[in-house]
């Protein structure tokens, strides 16, 4: 096994045995690990305090950067829509995982699976409700400032 994934792993067989869960990250450039994360969500109570987000704050803070391309994710198991969102943010090409989505949902971990198929229906199919309200007229639009600013 690689030891960039075999150290994911690593992480999460320890996060587990400290009342986590089974999921680790390692954020690499070329084959040096730059930094690592486990799930904290039992530390922080924090439903963003995932593996690959901790890493990929880490390694921002360290690098002082948002962009992250060129970087590789190594994760133990498959990261969800949110993780794998914030790493297309990021603009991280490479992810390897150990374990699936399946996998997880068949420890008891399922919500990835869901959101994964949630993801891929009409939004007023989905079950969270969502509707856009408009600006009010006397409101500034604040992507139009944003656009101004940035011109």
């Amino acid at each position: 096994m690689d030891p960039l994934m075999k150290r994911a792993v690593e992480l999460a067989l320890d996060n587990v045995k400290e009342g986590g869960q089974p999921f680790g990250a390692v954020l690499a450039k070329g084959n040096q690990a730059i930094s690592e994360g486990v799930n904290e969500l039992h530390k922080k109570h924090d439903v963003s305090g995932h593996a690959e987000l901790l890493a990929i704050r880490r390694a921002q803070e360290l690098l002082k950067t948002d962009d992250l391309s060129g970087f590789t994710m190594y994760a133990s198991g498959e990261p969800c829509p949110m993780c794998l969102t914030a790493m297309y943010f990021a603009g991280i090409k490479e992810v390897y995982y150990c374990q699936s989505a399946e996998d997880a949902a068949n420890a008891g971990l399922g919500k990835s699976r869901f959101i994964y198929e949630e993801l891929k229906k009409q939004k007023a199919e989905r079950e969270m409700h969502m509707a856009q309200m408009p600006l009010q007229e006397d409101q500034q639009n604040p992507m139009k400032l944003w656009e101004k600013n940035n011109e």
